[in-house]
């Protein structure tokens, strides 16, 4: 069994993976059942990727807490990206992946910025007159 963790903002997810028949799980909800949509697409990207001939000889758990549902999303799938990967050690699938978004096999930590006291954004600060 190998473990891979990967982060996106708040969100941080750990894939387990091991030999199997191909099932993925998301939270203990299998991948074709897990809401919302836009989410479970993002998810599948490194599946589909990958191919039939890879995800059908290994079972995905993958358990992702904190963050948004996006930001679980994306933290999900560079965790199932990165666990396929390792556990093939395949120079082949690490050059598609990276071809296709480079984000799937590194975590994206970027945070969004903290809102500071007087204002109503992180940046945004009142006009000041000085005539």
């Amino acid at each position: 069994m190998i473990i891979v963790s990967a982060k996106r903002k708040f969100a941080i997810a750990r894939a387990y993976i091991k030999e199997g028949k191909g099932v993925v799980k998301i939270n203990s909800v299998p991948i074709e059942f897990y809401e919302p949509l836009l989410a479970r697409v993002r998810i599948m990207e490194p599946l589909i990727l990958a191919g039939e001939e890879y995800v059908s000889k290994v079972d995905i758990k993958v358990r992702v807490n904190g963050g948004g549902f996006m930001g679980k999303a994306d933290a999900a799938r560079t965790a199932i990206a990165k666990a396929l990967v390792e556990y093939f050690n395949d120079e082949r699938l690490k050059n598609l992946f990276i071809s296709y978004d480079p984000w799937l096999l590194k975590s994206d930590i970027r945070k969004k910025e903290q809102r500071k006291s007087p204002t109503s954004k992180a940046r945004k600060h009142y006009q000041t007159s000085y005539r």
